[in-house]
């Protein structure tokens, strides 16, 4: 089910946000943490309910483990804690390889050596990166010792609760549990209600009006690849920015709207990262929760595993981190060579820190963001040949499009072929990348802007006219990008 859909929001999100509360209202605490995974379950299940078991069965193999790990293994259990982490993460990283990676690894076989391996084309289960990290992090902290409660209900609803299931943030068990024990979070509050609403309707904006909107010009332009001019080469790859932008950042809107109605505080997970002035900033601006868990459960253990801690292995540290989390978002040679270029562009920056170089903040800027834009483009692209034809083509080795009076003037031009109309550029499109521009760049971010609009009726009738808006817009229910990572 998705967020930005009819039934989720006439229909699955009134009857959990009624039926938790009244349960919660005649002290049936247990019986309202059921209710709440019990439609998580539902929440997921609406999609395919023939990988609802392979969730729950992920979650009851993490569970017994992270039991045997809190509560130390007994003389039946030969294997020692170390092992028996171990154990559970090659389990956890073994389905992902899976659902991930068998399609990817015979095709390239088949190319390689010219073998003719039918491929399975296994369908990615919906959050299955999501869920699965989640879970990582909850077994390494189970045997770090920072996991105490081990009730089963409160660990079913820590993995399921459906504003993160699908996309994050990635939560921690030290974070959520204080939480659903609260009797706060039991008392239906209106200011946490109401402040859900306007997140998640600021959110649904995004994705609805915006990012859909940026939606249909990358994935046409793309689809053009080498056809394009230089400046449809730009306005296309600065679509897909938007792009990716609004409808990451409108679904973390939602997410934490969503769980703000139930009065539940999830993490920020997205701070305006097209405001970075390096990319060090943008990482902590873009995906925090990933960077968090990159930070601690990946470049950490990693730098400690090479002994002496320098420059030199931190950056290998970073080199390998980065590469690990290409490889966990999605199966593509695309999406692998963005985190070796990011992460060379760490590397980078670091080292101009160390030397306390220092750019003025406008060139800094302008660099970083020509970095992500250009960068995107090898994620977002088919194939390799496409990206780097529509890079060149953005560098000024491809088309021009010139007004037709100034054609005279500039066939002297070499290696160019001059065409004096286009096509995909309009006023609607370059209208919206001015807006993107503004909103992502310029604006204040979501959370910020929910906390500084006061309550009153006219503050409602804005976000009641923007909702209704919106949703005479569901005219045909897109998924969100980060479903396919």
């Amino acid at each position: 089910m998705l967020f930005n859909s009819y039934p989720f929001i006439l229909l699955f999100l009134p009857v959990t946000i009624i039926g938790y509360f009244y349960l919660t209202k005649q002290h049936f605490i247990t019986a309202a943490k059921a209710w709440l995974v019990l439609a998580s379950l539902a929440f997921y299940g609406w999609w395919n309910m023939a990988y609802l078991p392979l969730m729950v069965g992920s979650i009851l193999f993490n569970f017994a483990v992270g039991t045997i790990l809190v509560q130390g293994p007994s003389k039946k259990h030969v294997l020692p804690p170390k092992r028996i982490l171990q154990v559970g993460l090659l389990m956890n990283i073994s389905l992902l390889g899976y659902f991930k990676y068998t399609d990817f690894f015979l095709d390239n076989i088949n190319i390689l050596y010219g073998t003719h391996y039918l491929l399975p084309n296994i369908l990615l289960p919906l959050g299955i990166s999501f869920f699965t990290i989640t879970q990582i992090t909850y077994l390494v902290d189970c045997y770090e010792g920072l996991v105490k409660e081990m009730d089963f209900l409160n660990y079913l609803l820590f993995v399921t609760f459906f504003p993160h299931l699908l996309m994050g943030p990635i939560l921690h068990h030290k974070q959520m549990m204080p939480q659903f024990d609260s009797l706060r979070s039991k008392v239906f509050q209106p200011r946490n209600f109401m402040y859900g609403i306007l997140l998640f309707t600021i959110g649904l904006v995004k994705k609805v009006l915006l990012a859909d909107t940026f939606a249909s010009w990358a994935n046409q332009g793309f689809t053009a690849g080498t056809q394009l001019t230089v400046l449809e080469a730009w306005a296309v790859s600065l679509s897909y920015t938007f792009q990716l932008y609004f409808d990451f950042s409108g679904y973390s809107d939602m997410a934490l709207g969503t769980a703000r109605m139930f009065n539940i505080h999830l993490p920020i997970n997205f701070n305006t990262p097209y405001k970075a002035t390096t990319i060090i900033e943008f990482w902590q601006r873009w995906h925090i929760s990933l960077t968090q868990f990159i930070t601690t459960y990946l470049y950490t253990p990693i730098l400690k595993g090479m002994g002496k801690i320098t420059f030199a292995n931190a950056m290998l540290a970073t080199f390998i981190a980065m590469v690990i989390a290409g490889l966990w978002h999605q199966a593509g040679w695309g999406f692998l060579l963005f985190y070796i270029l990011h992460a060379m562009a760490l590397i980078m920056n670091h080292w101009w820190r160390r030397r306390k170089y220092k750019l003025p903040t406008a060139l800094a800027w302008l660099l970083t963001f020509l970095f992500v834009n250009f960068t995107l483009v090898i994620m977002r692209s088919p194939e390799l040949t496409t990206a780097f034809a529509m890079i060149r083509t953005m560098l000024g080795w491809g088309r021009f499009v010139i007004p037709d009076v100034l054609l005279p003037y500039l066939t002297w031009l070499p290696g160019i072929t001059i065409y004096g109309a286009f096509t995909m550029i309009t006023l609607q499109t370059l209208s919206y990348l001015i807006v993107g521009f503004l909103l992502s760049i310029c604006w204040k971010n979501s959370q910020q802007l929910a906390t500084s609009i006061r309550p009153n009726y006219a503050s409602a009738l804005v976000v009641a006219t923007a909702l209704i808006i919106t949703l005479l817009h569901l005219n045909q229910v897109s998924e969100f990008l980060y479903f396919k990572f």
